[in-house]
């Protein structure tokens, strides 16, 4: 099932496989609902340790890395608010990194990676890539961001685990359904703006309720995309699970107003002595055309099917 969007603006201002009892190499992440996004005056979460002492029965739901995908660039910035002026609909976004094989205590010192789309289906770096359907050209939206660097960052996870990002709702490109990449990296330090060293502990992916995508995708400047746009039954990653496979937990700021934007909230339980990249495993989804012929390692072969996955890893584009 797809849904078709249509020029309807409103106002203006983008197979994760459950693996039961089996640590999934690379990495582990469960979902958890954080209530409070408000931050105590020490730049903590009062609500994070207790939340996720809470949850730790849920820890222990495993699940597979998955693929980083054929957009991934290396040397993302540290820094907390993403958009560089892009337009959409406002996403604060609170992670919280817990050790799954530690009872789910807080994993301080965690970079927390970031990347997705623009409201039109475009990832920087490759601006040129069809997103399919019908959509203006990158270039035409008129903001100053970076084609090189807009909607990518790092944050270091504080003292209770928890990172915040300040981004937009990402809008969503054939043939997948609206999603943000997110890598947990362990071990490094922050160097020269970016992270460098340590390992990479968890690949994945977070998916967004197809009743609020759609309800954005009907504002300006994301219903200037126009076209057939995948529904998460339909995605080739997302397996069904729920939290456990990365689906937010999106709270509106303003109910009767969704441009107002939305607050989504998850806990990613990591395995520290574990790593996976997320480069290369998997098949399946070719990448929009126009992607450059050197994207970075991960880029899915061209005649890899759109609907298959290895039994370690689903695909991602």
């Amino acid at each position: 099932m797809t849904g078709n969007h249509k020029d309807t603006s409103i106002t203006r201002r983008r197979a994760l496989a459950v693996s039961g009892g089996t640590v999934a190499a690379g990495g582990l992440a469960v979902a958890g609902f954080q209530s409070a996004f408000a931050d105590t005056t020490d730049g903590t979460d009062a609500d994070a340790t207790a939340s996720a002492s809470s949850t730790s029965s849920e820890c222990m739901t495993l699940m597979t890395s998955v693929t980083e995908g054929p957009y991934y660039l290396d040397g993302a910035l540290v820094r907390k608010d993403i958009t560089e002026g892009k337009a959409g609909v406002p996403l604060t976004l609170r992670l919280t990194v817990v050790d799954a094989t530690d009872g789910c205590t807080p994993v301080k010192g965690a970079a927390v990676e970031i990347w997705h789309c623009d409201a039109w289906g475009y990832y920087s770096g490759y601006t040129t890539a069809n997103p399919g359907g019908s959509a203006p050209a990158e270039s035409e939206e008129g903001d100053s961001a970076n084609d090189q660097t807009y909607l990518r960052g790092y944050q270091i996870a504080n003292a209770n685990g928890v990172v915040k990002f300040e981004t937009i709702f990402p809008g969503w490109y054939t043939p997948r359904t609206c999603h943000i990449h997110v890598k947990v990296h362990t071990g490094g330090e922050k160097e020269d703006g970016t992270y460098e060293g340590g390992i990479v502990n968890y690949t994945g992916q977070l998916f967004f309720d197809d009743d609020i995508a759609e309800e954005i995708f009907a504002l300006e400047p994301y219903s200037k995309h126009t076209g057939s746009y995948t529904v998460l039954a339909d995605d080739m990653v997302y397996d069904g699970g729920g939290a456990s496979s990365g689906l937010l937990t999106l709270k509106a700021v303003h109910k009767k107003d969704p441009s107002k934007g939305y607050k989504g909230s998850l806990t990613l339980g990591i395995d520290p002595d574990a790593e996976n990249t997320g480069a290369g495993s998997g098949g399946g989804g070719t990448p929009p055309s126009g992607a450059p012929s050197d994207a970075p390692t991960g880029t899915p072969p061209s005649d890899a099917p759109t609907d298959s996955a290895s039994p370690s890893a689903s695909a991602s584009s």
